[in-house]
């Protein structure tokens, strides 16, 4: 069994910040990568973020310059900064390990989601 924990979220005024960790025991290598996510009230999830191996990132076009995605190996964990958040910017934002090892290299089971953290941007 392996799981992936997100902590972080919670209710701030537009404009505000948080950050967002996504920890899992086996996440200790920078080859591996992850992927966020989210889910907007009644609307399908959809790919936020990833982080590749060699700290390659790549963002969707509504969150770039405001969303910053790091890891910590050390740590066993990925981070997602939130800046400027917007209420639309509300959602369950959820982690997900890689859905293919492309190093092969990676000590993670792959496309393994954790249980979402709850992120509530008012006006």
């Amino acid at each position: 069994q392996e799981e992936l924990v997100e902590s972080g979220g919670g209710s701030v005024q537009t404009g505000g910040s948080l950050r967002l960790s996504c920890a899992g025991p086996g996440f200790t290598s920078n080859r591996c990568g992850m992927d966020w996510y989210r889910q907007i009230a009644g609307k399908p999830r959809e790919w936020i973020t990833s982080i590749l191996p060699n700290n390659i990132t790549n963002y969707r076009d509504s969150v770039k310059g405001r969303f910053t995605i790091s890891e910590d190996t050390a740590k066993h964990t990925v981070y997602l900064k939130l800046s400027n958040l917007k209420p639309e910017d509300t959602g369950m934002y959820s982690c997900k390990t890689p859905s293919r090892d492309a190093g092969g290299s990676c000590p993670m089971a792959m496309n393994r989601w954790g249980q979402g953290t709850q992120v509530t941007v008012s006006s």
